[in-house]
């Protein structure tokens, strides 16, 4: 059911490959709520997933943009306010990518020069994507900024690897930019961890369906859907919060502020109990 919430407010939607993909999920949602917006992933991923499929859905231009490329995210932001009419009102990101994780190199056996590429494309791209608009002054005043995190950027979570830190640089940017451009611009800047979610980039993570059993069992609401992420992140693209930035807001259930919950204490007794080999 639409509420109206983005009625006449314009955007740019950062990071959707396929059906699975929280940011294609957000933009649906998006849709639904009256936004319009334009679409932006990377060359290569436009050639393997499903982008076009959601433009023709949501009425959306796409415009390829290499995140790690300041020429190219001021392309994304000039085309989308000249097909826009104006400044624009909210940005998505959700970008993120490790080779490590996607090697299944160790922590404690990392390449260096992947690493360094995890930073720079999932952390470093929120940063040079923020600066980019502030420069240009491409968001209105009383905008919002949103950057999908995990809990992974506080807690050690197995198989997360270079990932955690680039998600805790992530939520650290959105905390120093949130303060400038909240202060210069009135625009808010906040990051949503979400509950692990069977997204193609997830898939990637080592022991990622046992983990979403766990945070399952743990959160006493379950884990966040694709779906509840898109109707969390409208809420914060909307008027209804204008006075939140800065913040990492958690999407999981419960699940952050959990210890040990009944169901998981079962399943770890029952494992206890069992007379295996």
């Amino acid at each position: 059911m639409s509420h109206n919430l983005l009625k006449g407010k314009t955007g740019i939607i950062f990071g959707a490959l396929d059906e699975k993909s929280l940011a294609w999920n957000i933009a649906e949602k998006c849709y639904e709520e009256g936004a319009q917006f334009t679409l932006s992933n990377t060359p290569v991923a436009l050639r393997f997933g499903q982008l076009e499929k959601l433009s023709e859905k949501c009425n959306a231009t796409i415009i390829p943009a290499d995140a790690t490329k300041v020429d190219e995210l001021q392309t994304v932001f000039s085309k989308s306010i000249d097909l826009m009419g104006g400044k624009i009102d909210f940005v998505l990101h959700s970008i993120g990518m490790s080779h490590n994780v996607r090697k299944k190199l160790s922590y404690s056996d990392l390449n260096y020069d992947y690493f360094v590429k995890t930073l720079d494309i999932s952390a470093i791209s929120f940063h040079r994507m923020l600066q980019t608009a502030y420069k240009l002054d491409a968001i209105k005043e009383w905008g919002s900024v949103v950057g999908l995190s995990y809990i992974a950027a506080q807690r050690t979570l197995t198989g997360y690897n270079d990932m955690a830190d680039a998600k805790a640089l992530l939520e650290s940017i959105a905390r120093s930019f949130g303060y400038i451009y909240g202060r210069d611009k009135k625009v808010r800047i906040n990051t949503i961890s979400q509950s692990p979610t069977p997204t193609t980039a997830g898939s990637g993570v080592k022991g990622m369906e046992g983990l979403m059993d766990f945070t399952n069992r743990m959160s006493p609401l379950g884990n966040a859907s694709a779906s509840e992420c898109a109707d969390y992140c409208v809420t914060l693209f909307s008027d209804l919060t204008k006075k939140v930035t800065m913040q990492n807001l958690y999407h999981d259930g419960g699940f952050s502020n959990m210890g040990m919950s009944l169901n998981a204490m079962q399943m770890y007794n029952k494992a206890m109990d069992c007379d295996c080999d």
